[in-house]
């Protein structure tokens, strides 16, 4: 296939350029190189795939993005660029929405102009359900849980965005969703739970996992906003792409277009509890620090993977310890580059 990965110089594109790469697929990359790591992982995919068609461009810029699609023809766009910190977008609205909500819809406007037919793939949040105030949570012990929903929040529970950030991925996810029905366009929106693994580079506002792993290892405290007892569902990269693939291979028959995909409520945990794990795996202490709630965070998200299941037969393979400590293999090596300065995020 020939493929066109925007965000292909973050944690998610760069891993999923390399997995292309081995499975023989064409690659195109568009990232603006805004990232912290991201010009790292550029570095690290030339050094390890050797040339492909690299464009620094912004996304945001409609006539760049147009230019990407004159004359070629591309199988499938994922589409991962973005703004990926909802602090970020508290900080700066305007540059967040520009960027996930214009951003995806200049993408959608090139490929309908341009008459190409690519599966679009756009990688949403489960932000975009925001509390879920329908599906109440309760504290049961050192975590919160969902105890009218033991398989998590399915794709039929109401979207109801908070914080800018979930307002402009909501946006893309939605325009997305009406570009299929409207205008054709084969696309399909993933309400993503908390990836992590090798290649990610998070900070204090995103990417927490890899962050307080890298935390650990360099003896760093880390500040948990809120009391630490809120829960995820870990995805870790390999599953993720696992799935990225098996929907690009058969997406014609598929019968949905909208999945929320996560570890489910098998690879859920707390801060503390992955505080705790990573403690065990790293043989070293965590300092924690605490700090208020941050706007729109949820108590407990956990996704209910069923849809996925029942269409792809996908299920996570990677159990969280298994996970974590891959991470922690790989930031071994990487720890040098928590002292690279981060940048105005412009769009990944």
């Amino acid at each position: 296939m020939n493929l066109l990965v925007t965000g292909g110089a973050g944690f998610i594109g760069s891993n999923f350029v390399l997995r292309a790469n081995r499975e023989s697929h064409t690659v195109t990359v568009v990232d603006n190189l805004s990232r912290r790591g991201a010009c790292a992982n550029l570095s690290r995919l030339r050094s390890q795939i050797g040339p492909f068609d690299f464009h620094e461009l912004d996304i945001r810029n409609q006539h760049a993005v147009d230019q990407l699609f004159a004359g070629k023809r591309f199988d499938g766009v994922i589409h991962l660029a973005g703004q990926v910190a909802v602090t970020q977008s508290v900080i700066d609205p305007r540059l967040d929405f520009e960027v996930n909500a214009t951003g995806t819809l200049n993408l959608l406007e090139a490929i309908r102009e341009s008459g190409s037919d690519p599966v679009f793939i756009y990688a949403s949040t489960n932000k975009v359900y925001g509390p879920a105030e329908d599906c109440p949570s309760v504290e049961l012990g050192d975590r919160y849980v969902l105890p009218d929903q033991p398989f998590g929040i399915s794709e039929q529970v109401k979207l109801d965005f908070h914080s800018p950030y979930g307002c402009s991925k909501g946006a893309g996810d939605q325009y997305v969703a009406d570009y299929r029905r409207i205008y054709g366009l084969r696309s399909y929106v993933l309400r993503q739970s908390c990836i992590y693994g090798p290649g990610q580079l998070g900070w204090e506002e995103q990417g927490w996992v890899a962050w307080f792993a890298m935390c650990a290892l360099a003896g760093q405290p880390v500040t948990i906003f809120g009391d630490g007892k809120q829960v995820r569902d870990l995805l870790y990269i390999d599953d993720l792409l696992d799935f990225y693939f098996l929907l690009l291979q058969q997406e014609s028959a598929l019968p949905k277009f909208v999945y929320n995909i996560g570890g489910g409520p098998g690879q859920s945990a707390s801060l503390h509890e992955v505080l705790a794990a990573l403690e065990r795996i790293t043989e070293r202490p965590i300092a924690k620090l605490y700090g208020d709630w941050r706007p729109g965070d949820q108590r407990v998200y956990i996704s209910d993977i069923r849809l996925a299941e029942a269409c792809f037969g996908w299920r996570p393979v990677r159990q969280l310890d298994e996970g974590l400590k891959s991470l922690v293999a790989w930031a071994k090596d990487a720890i040098l580059l928590l002292s690279e300065p981060k940048t105005q995020q412009r769009g990944k």
